[in-house]
């Protein structure tokens, strides 16, 4: 099986450049590379708003979610596979990341939905995400952060062609879904 072809990529230039087209407010401070949550507290504690974490997962049947969430948000991986319908939840490879998000590990984030030019790829949003602001991401490499509101993130995930799916964790991590009217 051949891979498919594959869409232009956005690198964190374009992303800016996407940025201005949409008229979204962003700030992006250089700092050392970080690989984890717990590798960017000191560079944390020096920006204000909301930290975040980002899983790329795959599940069972090879369907691909990304959740991205406030640093300290606990997140019950089983019980947000059953709660959305999905199968048991692993973790994406680095080449599907590649592939699907046009990232590498540790540079993930809400912004690479940009290179999900196929809509492959499901977007969880933490509810918690909506509390803060501005809100923190990686812009496509993990040498950086960008700081935007969250109405201006969700203006941009929109606009890349996404609806997420936004959920509520408790303290122990077991999600809730919105209500539907």
């Amino acid at each position: 099986m051949s891979a498919p072809p594959h869409s232009p990529r956005f690198d964190a230039d374009a992303l800016f450049t996407r940025f201005d087209a949409l008229g979204l407010a962003h700030n992006t401070r250089r700092h050392p590379p970080v690989f984890t949550v717990e590798d960017g507290a000191g560079i944390k504690a020096q920006m204000p708003g909301g930290h975040t974490k980002n899983l790329f997962l795959k599940d069972k049947k090879g369907a691909l979610y990304l959740i991205s969430a406030i640093a300290e948000t606990r997140i019950d991986l089983n019980a947000v596979s059953k709660a959305i319908g999905a199968a048991r939840f692993s973790f994406g490879s680095a080449e599907l990341l590649l592939q699907h998000l046009g990232v590498t590990p540790g540079s993930v984030t809400v912004f690479s939905v940009i290179n999900d030019a196929g809509h492959n790829v499901r977007l969880i949003l933490d509810e918690a995400l909506f509390a803060h602001d501005p809100v923190n991401f990686h812009p496509l490499r993990n040498d950086a952060t960008t700081a935007m509101s969250p109405a201006d993130m969700l203006k941009f995930v929109r606009a890349a062609g996404h609806e997420p799916l936004r959920i509520a964790f408790d303290a122990a991590g077991a999600p809730s879904l919105p209500q539907v009217d």
